[in-house]
């Protein structure tokens, strides 16, 4: 994920591991409204999730997120699904580069990478749910997950920004429930 802060500039001292350790989840959006990009950061903010990915699917996701480094300054807006190096290039005018966080299959390969891979850490997406979230994040490698859930089509087309702001708050409150 290329992660940037408001003022486009580097991110001195934030790496993958202090975005992955920010929160539980890492909300994976898609935006097709460019109108939608600052209320929706402006909702997850409001329910605890400020570091943001948004996906580089749609012909809108760069301005939308100079939007948000724009007028959401409590945000971390990152660019994620960066394919090629036109798309690892393009964010470079609003982004700061982090590294990406690997993506794995599931929470038995990353509890059976523990061993080997000890000092590493992931943050696994696709596939991840509510349900499923607390069996990934009770992992010790795992430092977070990424959910498309917190940002759903429906809620996005009708403006119900409270719903993201409570679905955001239900996210921050999985760490603890696997604590």
């Amino acid at each position: 994920m290329a992660v940037t802060n408001t003022a486009a500039a580097p991110l001195g001292g934030l790496t993958a591991l202090l975005v992955m350790a920010d929160a539980p989840v890492i909300p994976v959006i898609v935006l097709t409204d460019i109108a939608h990009a600052v209320p929706l950061a402006r909702a997850l903010v409001a329910g605890g999730i400020r570091m943001l990915e948004v996906t580089l699917r749609t012909p809108v996701a760069l301005a939308c997120i100079e939007r948000i480094a724009a007028e959401v300054p409590q945000a971390v807006v990152g660019a994620g699904t960066v394919r090629s190096a036109s798309d690892a290039q393009a964010p470079a005018s609003a982004a700061a580069w982090a590294s990406e966080a690997l993506q794995a299959g599931g929470a038995a390969m990353l509890k059976a990478w523990q061993g080997p891979f000890g000092d590493m850490k992931f943050c696994p997406t696709g596939g991840v749910t509510p349900a499923n979230a607390p069996e990934f994040l009770a992992l010790a490698n795992v430092l977070c997950v990424g959910g498309s859930w917190l940002t759903p089509s429906d809620a996005l087309a009708q403006g119900d920004w409270a719903r993201i702001a409570r679905l955001a708050r239900e996210a921050c409150g999985l760490r603890a429930a696997t604590s």
